[in-house]
């Protein structure tokens, strides 16, 4: 099922009566033709200013890390996320919907060229990678504005920045970046919390910079304490790599010198990025739509809550994060209703893919969930294979719409939100622009719609991909003998690998996924 939400002009009635009557009365016959062009074309002017303010307005609010059963909604009793939970009352909740990857910089490129990562060798980026999508690919903002789009970026960005030609500075212009694959607006930390550099951008400049930065991945820069050299100055102790420069009290992957004033406080990330994003919607304007990426660094490493929310979740600092989480989802449900902008927008919750609780710091977050079970009982973790590492929650709400909220079982993955905005905005974008994207618009409106792509692979940070087809999941491996295969359908959990016992599926899979990996 599929939506036009263009209500084209009728006039060939009209016309027809025009022509009739005129025919008699000779005499004015000019005069009426004349009448007749002038009130279609402003018929048509009309209804052409009618449909964009139609058009839907657009948020997706991307989380950092967030797992199957973080939520209420999802099973989660020790979390309380009531301003989600009250969202997937009124939404489509699906169960099986995937990340494109189980890491974030591939999962973001999926998302916004609709072409799988791993197509182009993207995994992890630091910093000062160069920009990792082609600018002559359209993406979903590109796509977006040729349909009278406003587009926004507001919090993690991480798909690198600059050119081989011209490697990204922190103290000029930075391009490019957002702005040039078809963001209006960006406001933006460059990859992670826990890379320097530790700074917000706003568009294409660092915002309050002193033009003395430097930041290097490869060799320490600047006189400032690392946590390697000064492990007392730390706030939060840290192992795997976060021990260069310290920021706030904390151990950062890479090196950094200067800045000082533009440095981001990392109990105040969560208001600073809320803040820019309530603003961008409240900046609409009446006759254009916006499209919103709200991606916030929740629940990434390092887990800083502000004040208002630490210490208040019984699942430990983990459930703190995630409670935050749910705050500035009500914060943005709250701004769209008093804008009057809620029931026609697209509002879409999901992650870039599952956690891992303990990775890079020590923050008590493992020994301290109290029962809580991040996974919601899938195997697999952040940048793995297994169903913990990609199936993420996804709540996708329309009110003006959706006639009803349901459960959508059906398996999704949302690099194929290119080609479903595509027919759901009747943007008839040629089909060779969406490239891996597939037309899964049904999927919103209908719980008994039918499976709208065969497979589905899904991408680990190695490059390393996996085969959903139907009910069954196809692990390769590279050493002998030790490839997977599991029916999700029975064995939720992949527990049994039960490629021994199925030869005929076996090998159906593994030509299934020679085939399709080219």
């Amino acid at each position: 099922m599929t939506f036009n939400l263009f209500n084209h002009c009728k006039l060939n009635t009209m016309d027809v009566f025009y022509e009739k009557y005129y025919t008699r009365i000779k005499w004015i016959q000019l005069i009426s033709i004349c009448s007749t062009v002038f009130y279609s074309t402003n018929i048509i002017s009309a209804q052409t200013n009618k449909t964009n303010t139609e058009q839907p307005n657009i948020v997706f609010i991307l989380a950092d890390d967030i797992g199957f059963g973080d939520f209420g909604c999802y099973g989660s009793t020790k979390i309380k996320t009531r301003n989600i939970d009250a969202l997937a009352k009124e939404a489509v909740r699906f169960t099986n919907a995937y990340s494109p990857a189980s890491t974030s910089s591939p999962t973001r490129y999926a998302l916004l060229t609709g072409e799988y990562a791993w197509r182009k060798n993207v995994g992890i980026l630091p910093a000062d990678a160069n920009l990792s999508i082609d600018l002559s690919y359209n993406t979903l903002p590109k796509m977006l504005k040729s349909a009278g789009y406003k587009t926004g970026l507001v919090g993690k960005w991480h798909l690198g920045l600059g050119s081989k030609l011209d490697p990204v500075n922190f103290n000029e212009e930075i391009k490019p970046g957002p702005l040039d694959i078809g963001f209006d607006y960006a406001f933006y930390y460059p990859a992670t919390n826990d890379r320097v550099p530790c700074v917000y951008v706003e568009n294409e400049h660092v915002v309050n910079s002193t033009n003395d930065i430097e930041v290097s991945y490869k060799k320490k820069v600047g006189n400032d304490p690392t946590g390697k050299d000064s492990p007392e100055l730390l706030k939060l102790k840290h192992y795997m790599g976060h021990d260069g420069t310290i920021v706030n009290g904390i151990g950062r992957i890479g090196w950094m010198s200067g800045g000082d004033k533009a440095k981001w406080v990392d109990e105040n990330m969560t208001e600073d990025l809320l803040a820019k994003a309530k603003s961008f919607i409240q900046s609409k304007n009446e006759k254009e739509p916006f499209f919103l990426l709200y991606t916030t660094h929740t629940a990434h490493e390092p887990r800083v809550p502000s004040l208002k929310f630490k210490n208040k979740s019984k699942a430990g600092i983990y459930g703190d994060v995630i409670e935050e989480f749910d705050y500035c989802v009500g914060e943005i449900v709250r701004v769209l209703k008093e804008q009057n902008l809620y029931e026609n927008t697209i509002l879409i919750v999901t992650s870039d893919n599952g956690p891992r609780i303990k990775e890079g710091y020590i923050d008590g977050a493992l020994e301290n969930l109290n029962e809580h079970d991040p996974y919601n009982g899938l195997r697999g973790r952040k940048g793995t294979l297994y169903e913990g590492g990609s199936r993420v929650p996804f709540l996708f709400s329309w009110p003006l719409k959706q006639d009803k909220s349901f459960d959508q079982d059906q398996p999704f993955c949302y690099i194929d939100m290119l080609a479903s905005l595509n027919s759901m905005l009747n943007i008839k974008l040629p089909e060779a622009q969406l490239y891996d994207s597939k037309n899964a618009s049904a999927l919103f409106f209908d719980p008994n719609a039918k499976e709208y792509r065969d497979y589905i692979l899904l991408q680990n940070n190695g490059g390393s991909v996996a085969l959903r087809k139907g009910d069954w999941k196809f692990i390769p491996s590279k050493k002998p003998n030790a490839d997977e295969l599991y029916n999700l359908r029975l064995d939720y959990s992949e527990q049994k690998n039960c490629l021994s016992e199925n030869e005929e599926i076996t090998n159906t899979m593994k030509h299934y996924y020679s085939s399709l990996k080219k």
